[in-house]
């Protein structure tokens, strides 16, 4: 079987599926049930110190989108960091690590821009035997205010300067947790590398507001008529994390450098993907409140019995297999043709394909052939988009077959109809400059 047991920065872990800072990791109680179910690490819920006390909403802290079968898509918060004492936190975090020293327990950390406050605060957290400590420069709400969280995350001179005072006076492993409220994430993990970061986790949750109350004109959730924006996380965030992963990755100033993949873990599929962008763990939340800690063990098996299948013996072996095949745009292959092919037998003739590029596409697919309702892509219209596959209900219905460019494993044309794509008539580009 599979070995799907990690080492990130030296810190062992029976699997790479760490729960991530956040509600459910912000007591012993909730850590030691999580344990027990079979989640590999943790990472603590962000303690502070310093600064004005911390004190969180009385009323609703989460707003979600639903899609039409009441499956969440995504959840906004407006929590902040623990309220619970900080001297309780710690003793709990000992009393953790001692019951489970073969997994992970990471600490996430947040007080104010100043060195001396960094320099108390892991004074008190080095003596805990947990295996390391995640930078909160990601919270987007409420801390942020403050000037803490993503008011720092923002600023790539404060990342560095903050990671370097935590260097000094932590002998932990210190990760980096990173704001994706930026315009380039590469600038923020170029200067987390700089200060001496062991490693980045990203992404932090995304600024946003779900709704707005109708009735009452103000965003949800509603505190006593008012609304605040929040963090956004879940299955929707995924698509930015796996892009903002892929950045780091493949950024020659930030090579080699380890990543905690964070946003929109749902199953083992989601997990792997990340894995294959480079991350070397992954880290949980939303999936975990949703359907609760025991969902690790679907997440576990599923990723071991996809290694059995595919021949991988360690984690390690597929990691960051992906990343040599991100790529700018201008480097994308277009002589590679593909049109669309429906299978008639599984088509269920909705109509929806037909509807989709008639009105807002290319006009490539009949409705009627020979008097009947018939769904048939024309050719010579077929631009190979894919928005037909991704439209229709009924899956593998619709798939693109390459008909064209060169076949990778041959280096043989796949049809000499469309080998010389660049000159072909069917190629909008060449049939303009063949008419002028």
């Amino acid at each position: 079987m599979a070995d799907i047991s990690t080492n990130f920065l030296g810190i062992n872990s029976p699997n790479p599926f760490w729960l991530a800072s956040a509600p459910p990791t912000d007591k012993a109680y909730n850590v030691d049930r999580a344990f027990e179910a079979g989640w590999g690490g943790v990472v603590w819920k962000t303690l502070g110190e310093a600064g004005p006390p911390v004190v969180n909403v009385n009323g609703p802290r989460y707003g979600a989108i639903h899609g039409p079968d009441r499956r969440l898509l995504g959840l906004n918060n407006i929590e902040l960091i623990t309220d619970r004492d900080l001297e309780v936190n710690l003793r709990d975090i000992i009393d953790v690590k001692k019951r489970w020293p073969d997994r992970a327990m990471i600490v996430s950390l947040m007080v104010p821009c100043e060195e001396v406050c960094w320099k108390a605060i892991l004074e008190r957290v080095n003596d805990t035997g947990a295996d390391g400590i995640e930078l909160n420069f990601g919270c987007p709400h409420g801390m942020s205010e403050r000037g803490m969280g993503a008011a720092v995350g923002q600023v790539p001179e404060y990342i560095e300067m903050v990671t370097r005072w935590c260097k000094e006076f932590s002998h932990l492993p210190v990760i980096v947790k990173l704001t994706p409220n930026v315009t380039d994430v590469r600038y923020p993990a170029r200067a987390a590398k700089a200060g001496g970061a062991d490693a980045v986790s990203l992404i932090n949750t995304i600024n946003s507001i779900v709704s707005v109350d109708l009735d009452n004109f103000a965003p949800v959730p509603t505190i006593d008529g008012k609304g605040s924006h929040g963090g956004y996380c879940g299955p929707a965030v995924k698509p930015i994390a796996m892009h903002m992963v892929a950045e780091i990755a493949r950024d020659s100033s930030t090579k080699g450098l380890p990543i905690s993949g964070i946003g929109g873990i749902n199953t083992w599929r989601d997990a792997a993907e990340f894995i294959a962008l480079g991350c070397g763990t992954v880290q949980v939340c939303t999936a975990a409140m949703t359907y609760g800690f025991k969902i690790v063990q679907e997440m576990a098996e599923g990723l071991s019995d996809w290694m059995d299948e595919q021949g991988y013996r360690s984690v390690a072996e597929f990691q960051g297999m992906a990343v040599p095949n991100v790529s700018d745009w201008q480097h994308l292959n277009l002589n590679y043709v593909t049109k669309a092919r429906i299978d008639q037998d599984s088509c269920i003739k909705c109509g929806r394909c037909h509807i989709a590029c008639e009105d807002t596409s290319h006009q490539a697919i009949t409705n009627m052939v020979d008097g009947e309702r018939m769904f048939e892509v024309i050719d010579e219209e077929c631009v190979g988009c894919n928005l037909c596959v991704n439209v229709c209900p009924v899956e593998d219905c619709i798939t693109m077959e390459q008909i064209g460019g060169i076949d990778p494993r041959t280096k043989a044309p796949i049809d000499p109809d469309y080998a010389n794509w660049t000159t072909h008539p069917n190629n909008p580009t060449a049939a303009k400059e063949a008419a002028e």
